[in-house]
């Protein structure tokens, strides 16, 4: 598809593996991202980025030589994937590698928020023992409602089902008989949002999803319901949610994401009594950085060598 060497920016952190990968073939010349990534786009073959980067329509318009683009992960909003297929370049993710990570994370949250265990904790860390204002909830027996079954979402709902919790699933594109095998129930937002208890949000963020959890998504929620929110930030309108909090309709709610990224150092989620926040964790674990690493030097690479797309996310047009 090109002379050797090929040439593949890397422009955000990624374990060392992805480059020896690279390197190794023979048939790479790995960039590593400068402070400006100005002086190398016109010379590139490929592109590894994770949530850093930032590729838009005019980004791309210095990169001519450009023919793929990996997301090490699974979230490409931070592409213009419309733009790239104009122009000829195909767009990859991982969605797989960092998959389990992420559920093991809400999964995480979930217990926080049930048993108060970050609030519990800086009380202790500050010389208290008030064990009668932690009193939490049991997350068996409890309806967890999962909006988005893709590979996040499964994994969520499947250990869902494992804890003893009575799983619903929202998502248009999955039938009934693919996740009836998991013990989840397939239901639609009207049916689903009145039983939660715990609703887990694992939607890709779009127009659709865009502002999602806003005041007539919590208007239908049942009274003291838990949002767990590792997906998307954009997902959840942040002023609604802390209206409901502030009323009670929402009981807690855990953030690995949020709109802007950081927040605002004076935001109100940040200390919030009954927020508990991470900072975008969801894919932090040794074990999913060497999988997203491994994963996107090996597609980035078959794809320059032999064509091969795998996890493609856009539909390239000829140019």
């Amino acid at each position: 598809m090109s002379d050797f060497p090929f040439k593949i920016l890397i422009s955000d952190p990624l374990p060392g593996i992805a480059r020896e990968i690279l390197e190794e073939s023979g048939q790479v010349e790995v960039i590593d991202c400068p402070e400006s990534i100005d002086g190398c786009l016109a010379s590139i073959d490929g592109w590894i980025i994770r949530s850093g980067s930032k590729i838009t329509e005019e980004v791309l318009a210095r990169a001519p030589k450009l023919k793929c683009i990996c997301r090490a992960g699974a979230g490409v909003d931070n592409i213009d994937c419309d733009a790239a297929a104009a122009r000829g370049v195909t767009v990859m993710n991982t969605p797989a590698a960092n998959s389990n990570a992420a559920a093991e994370h809400a999964i995480a949250l979930m217990f926080a928020i049930a048993r108060q265990i970050p609030f519990s904790h800086a009380v202790m860390a500050e010389g208290g023992w008030d064990r009668n204002k932690f009193v939490g909830i049991e997350l068996a027996g409890k309806c967890l409602l999962v909006l988005g079954l893709g590979k996040v979402g499964k994994g969520v709902a499947r250990k869902g089902v494992a804890l003893g919790m009575k799983v619903l699933g929202v998502d248009p594109f999955i039938d009934t008989d693919s996740v009836r095998q998991d013990g989840v129930e397939l239901v639609s937002f009207a049916k689903g949002l009145p039983r939660a208890d715990f609703i887990s949000l694992h939607t890709p963020l779009n127009d659709e999803t865009r502002g999602l959890v806003g005041d007539e998504f919590l208007r239908q929620c049942k009274a003291g319901v838990r949002i767990i929110n590792v997906s998307r930030g954009p997902v959840i309108d942040e002023e609604a949610l802390f209206s409901a909090l502030e009323s009670g309709k929402v009981g807690g709610a855990a953030l690995d994401v949020f709109e802007s990224e950081p927040p605002a150092e004076n935001s109100p989620l940040r200390g919030h009594p009954a927020i508990v926040c991470t900072p975008h964790l969801g894919a932090s674990t040794v074990e999913a950085q060497l999988n997203v690493g491994i994963a996107s030097a090996n597609q980035v690479l078959e794809y320059l060598r032999k064509g091969v797309v795998e996890n493609r996310v856009n539909e390239p047009r000829s140019v």
